[in-house]
């Protein structure tokens, strides 16, 4: 499946402002980030009445490096693991000058084009921060916020958070025993390599940021110790020469399917046990996929020493699991994030150890109005993803789309989430992962039948 639309193929630029039918649901958006955006574009094109509150003074959330909104943050050497055909959105392909992985500054410029290609910039209230989102007395919602008009509240019928899960960083708990007389940071207050020079440096887990930020220090830090407590496949960008996601199978297929295929490129690039990582308890698939070209080569270079997990601090040395201990100024926990909603109330929604149930990643269904966007983890970018759940909450809102009976819903949302347990180990970070192809294509065949599910009621009607 390519999401590569030809520019020949693109609609022109929306030059005026698209009028809002104010008999449909009034919306709130929360978030002006990727996937808040791809869902104002398609409320703004469908004629949804809505407002979009962003906190910072601009779009792009974890894509614009140092964003003023204090919040999303990325680092400077960060690029895509998603080759750009396969990020973007489907009627707004990247540039052909992109290299096949764009950079961080190349994203953001993307998408501020985008935002500016389907003129609804004027849609977003920025420097906004949503305080709360409450239920009203008639099932809609209050939404309290506070910006330069200072503190103001609206009814809306509908909510959609885009507020992302990349932003309230997760420390370790119960924290280890010991003292530390250096500098600890989490990954998402790592911005560039300046603040790795000199250092006798420990990095802390064994996802794409972690791998990202030990090569980088390979090349700034006096000393480089990578602790990985569970193994991981780590795969490379590119395959014989071509990028290595776009090596597809057909949507349809099961994600054994998928599974093979990230097994493939495992073999492919090749284990990392001979560089001293330890051998993954999963098999390829059963993970996020991790990526990096240049981590077995910095390993090997002996820039990077590899070490279990950590058992205790000892002043300015990190005692390891097997007994071995490193000198350290500075530890980076890259130890993921949690999944937070300051503005909602935890006793209404909450994701405890990450976990929030939702059909189709989308539709709380004991929240009628409540709507998330983005809030998965694929194989794959987000951006396609929020795109056509933007766009089936646009069809949803303008009556173009009927869902399925309730006991539907909650029969579908069970299956698929008791699927995601079985194929992914016991994780937070696998709570919200998704089979970036087969999820497309599933919500694909669920917008046409709910299209059919509207006309006929339409013709069923009074």
């Amino acid at each position: 499946m390519s999401y590569l639309v030809k520019p020949e193929h693109l609609a022109a630029a929306v030059t005026a402002p698209v009028p809002a039918d104010e008999s449909l649901p009034r919306t709130c958006i929360i978030g002006a980030g990727s996937s808040g955006i791809a869902a104002a574009k398609a409320l703004y094109l469908a004629g949804v009445p809505f407002d979009c509150f962003e906190r910072g003074s601009a779009i792009g959330g974890n894509w614009l490096f140092d964003n003023p909104n204090g919040l999303s943050a990325c680092y400077e050497t960060l690029e895509i693991n998603t080759s750009g055909p396969r990020m973007a959105f489907s009627d707004f392909p990247m540039p052909a000058d992109y290299p096949p992985y764009a950079r961080h500054d190349q994203v953001h410029a993307y998408f501020e084009n985008y935002v500016d290609h389907f003129g609804f910039r004027h849609t977003i209230s920025f420097g906004t921060t949503v305080e709360e989102v409450t239920r009203d007395a008639d099932g809609g919602w209050l939404v309290r916020t506070s910006g330069p008009n200072g503190r103001r509240a609206g009814r809306y019928d509908a909510v959609l958070v885009a507020n992302g899960h990349h932003w309230d960083a997760r420390w370790p708990d119960p924290a280890y025993p010991g003292s530390f007389d250096g500098e600890q940071i989490h990954a998402h207050d790592y911005r560039s390599g300046d603040q790795l020079a000199g250092r006798d440096l420990v990095v802390i887990g064994a996802g794409n940021s972690a791998m990202d930020i030990a090569v980088e220090g390979s090349y700034r830090a006096k000393s480089v110790a990578l602790s990985i407590r569970r193994g991981q496949w780590v795969l490379q960008k590119f395959l014989l020469g071509h990028p290595s996601d776009q090596v597809t199978l057909p949507a349809w297929l099961p994600w054994r399917a998928t599974a093979l295929r990230l097994r493939i490129g495992a073999l492919t690039a090749g284990g990392l046990r001979r560089y001293g990582l330890p051998k993954p308890a999963h098999k390829p698939g059963q993970s996020h996929p991790v990526q990096s070209d240049q981590i077995r080569a910095r390993i090997a270079s002996g820039r990077i020493a590899v070490r279990p997990g950590i058992e205790r601090f000892d002043g300015d040395t990190v005692v390891f699991v097997d007994g071995t201990r490193a000198k350290a100024d500075l530890i980076v926990w890259a130890t993921g994030y949690e999944v937070t909603f300051p503005f909602l109330d935890p006793a209404l929604v909450s994701a405890a150890g990450n976990e929030l149930p939702l059909w189709k990643r989308t539709v709380h269904p004991d929240l009628a109005g409540l709507f998330f966007v983005g809030l998965v983890q694929p194989v794959g970018a987000v951006m396609p993803v929020a795109e056509a759940q933007g766009a089936w909450l646009a069809e949803t809102l303008s009556g173009r789309y009927a869902p399925p009976p309730e006991r539907e819903i909650r029969r579908q949302m069970a299956k698929d989430h008791e699927r995601n347990k079985r194929q992914f180990y016991a994780s937070p970070r696998h709570t919200m992962e998704v089979d970036f192809d087969h999820y497309l294509w599933d919500l694909a065949r669920e917008r046409a039948r709910g299209g059919q599910r509207a006309r006929l009621g339409r013709r069923q009607g009074p």
